[in-house]
């Protein structure tokens, strides 16, 4: 009975992924509920996920990679990458190619795309190259420089830590390096030979064309005596409950006023700075009490207090998931949403409506501080008006050190690298590179509870026998295979779900799965785990397959056939590859 349980909570799951009527975070905690509460696992089973070494682990190395960046080494290379970049486009293609894939090996891949993105788009508007020739390649080098590593991407942590769990020796830091740095080599030629003749040459949307965009809704009126919103708060107001208008800023007596919220009230002869739908204006205009006011001397764009600014929203927001409404954004960060990109869809209406998705593009009209304040929280990330921080010697110098000696204690086996990224994370706060609430901020909560919620889907399928059950299936039909076939096939399996799933989910899945077909084949576990690790996070065909593919999609502007195009070549490039690589070095 728990066995048919186990297999409708995980379908259950699957099709929340595939849906996603909550966010990923969310679904993987419900899955998690739904197996306590159903008596699949005990509430001691069912949380264990909260203190697995997986996601003690990925909390530390978040720490530690937030350390790296706040001292602004990546950035102090910025100057000589952008100076490369400049020459030519296959320049440029290296440049950033190369440096995304070094740097994902040992640090967080979405915290190096985010980086990367806006210095991709300084190049882009000082060159002329259009954005769609470069940030896919930067997406893409990112995952294959994470798997040279076992740090390299919070999948390699899982599997790794999985497999100890199950009594197997966990991986070592480098131990599937040459593997790895073997697909990196052959995605990285493809991208060099390929990318210039499939990536798509589209006119970029950035800056002007977006801000032309949000402008088509940017209105100013004056409010005339015998207007009813007279004395009345922004938020009762019929101008924003009729016309679902957006009150930017107001002009009074020649005084501007820009930090506005519901209780702000409004006064007769206020020329009003407004967001608002075409139809909705011409209903305005013919409202008695309003006057349309083309000429006033108050341009938005040009205002010195508040400039409009270029944002998205990076993998691990705690925007994600919610409104405008529901966040009370205006009110909490003091800026206004202009128009929002999703995907390859421009809004410019009822934003306070619109679910924000990580990748989304905002088009922000706020005040320097205020941008300050969203970027420090990880909240947003900035594309326009990107301006590399200075490297800050007295705490790079340690903050390397203390990085290097998580990794080396790790590599050498001194230590797990749980341990090692504890005691790093410790003295990083301890020497006050980092404060401790720097420290809190640099977790990807949303992560860690996910992490924690897809290991309970991999603890009931193994309590109940659901992996021994599938992995006997598998047998049925591949145990007269080569154990290379039955590897090759895993592998596309995998990869093929990721892109429906999640990474973390599939490993979640696989893990124990690969391990019961392992001692059924009577073979090592140790080529089907690391064929797992690879192909949860080598997957090129969908803008939803990773999360560094969703960040890059609505900047470059890209369409869901753009990732078909040139992904799937890659992937099924890699799978061929990785089907003799990963046998080379992981002998069955």
């Amino acid at each position: 009975m728990e066995l048919y349980l186990t297999l409708v909570i995980i379908c259950i799951g699957i099709f929340l992924f595939v849906k996603e009527y909550f966010s990923i975070d969310t679904t993987s905690i419900l899955i998690m509920s739904l197996f306590i509460v159903s008596g699949v696992l005990d509430p001691e089973e069912g949380f264990s996920g909260f203190n697995h070494p997986a996601t003690l682990t990925l909390g530390c190395m978040f720490v530690v990679s937030s350390a790296i960046f706040k001292t602004g080494l990546i950035e102090g290379l910025s100057s000589r990458i952008i100076k490369m970049a400049k020459k030519n486009y296959f320049s440029a293609l290296f440049a950033f190619s190369l440096l995304s894939a070094l740097s994902s090996a040992f640090i967080n891949d979405s915290a190096v795309v985010a980086l990367l993105i806006p210095m991709a788009l300084l190049v882009c508007r000082e060159t002329g190259i259009s954005p769609a020739r470069l940030l896919i390649p930067i997406s893409f080098a990112a995952l294959l420089g994470g798997t040279c590593t076992l740090i390299g991407t919070s999948t390699n942590i899982l599997v790794s830590s999985y497999a100890e769990k199950s009594g197997l020796e966990p991986f070592g830091m480098f131990e599937f390096s040459a593997a790895g740095i073997s697909l990196l080599s052959i995605g990285l030629i493809y991208i060099l030979i390929a990318g210039p003749f499939l990536l798509p040459n589209r006119k970029n949307i950035n800056d002007e064309n977006l801000i032309r965009e949000a402008e088509r809704y940017m209105a100013e009126i004056v409010l005339l005596e015998n207007n009813p919103d007279k004395d009345k708060k922004v938020s009762t107001s019929r101008l924003t409950q009729d016309f679902r208008a957006q009150v930017l800023a107001i002009i009074r007596r020649n005084e501007k006023i820009y930090n506005i919220n519901g209780d702000t009230f409004l006064r007769e002869n206020d020329a009003i700075k407004i967001l608002i739908s075409p139809l909705e204006l011409s209903q305005l205009k013919q409202t008695k009490g309003y006057l349309l006011a083309n000429d006033l001397d108050s341009s938005i764009a040009e205002s010195e207090e508040k400039q409009i600014y270029e944002v998205m929203i990076p993998h691990g927001s705690e925007l994600a998931g919610n409104s405008l409404e529901k966040l009370d954004f205006r009110n909490v960060f003091y800026s206004s949403v202009l128009a929002i990109r999703h995907r390859d869809e421009t809004i410019t209406k009822h934003l306070s409506e619109v679910i924000l998705k990580e990748g989304d593009m905002l088009l922000l009209f706020a005040a320097k501080k205020d941008i300050s304040t969203l970027t420090s929280r990880k909240l947003v990330v900035t594309l326009s008006k990107y301006k590399a921080r200075a490297i800050d010697y007295k705490k790079a110098i340690p903050a390397l050190l203390i990085a290097i000696g998580v990794v080396a204690a790790a590599a050498l086996n001194i230590t797990s690298i749980l341990i090692s990224g504890m005691v790093g994370s410790l003295l990083l706060v301890i020497t006050s590179i980092l404060k401790p609430k720097e420290a809190y901020q640099a977790i990807q909560w949303k992560v860690i509870f996910m992490m924690a919620g897809v290991l309970s889907m991999g603890k009931a399928l193994e309590k109940t026998g659901g992996s021994v059950l599938i992995s006997d299936f598998i047998f049925q039909y591949m145990g007269t295979l080569d154990p290379r076939i039955t590897l090759s096939l895993i592998f596309l399996i995998t990869f093929l779900s990721t892109n429906i799933l999640s990474s973390k989910a599939t490993a979640a899945l696989m893990s124990p799965i690969v391990i019961s077909l392992a001692a059924a084949l009577g073979v090592s576990e140790r080529p089907f785990l690391v064929a797992v690790m690879f192909a949860c996070s080598l997957t090129f065909m969908t803008p939803m397959s990773y999360p560094t593919n969703t960040m890059v999609y609505a900047p470059g502007n890209y369409k869901f056939n753009d990732f078909l195009k040139i992904g799937t070549p890659l992937n099924i490039i890699v799978w061929l590859a990785a089907s003799f690589i990963i046998p080379y070095f992981f002998p069955f």
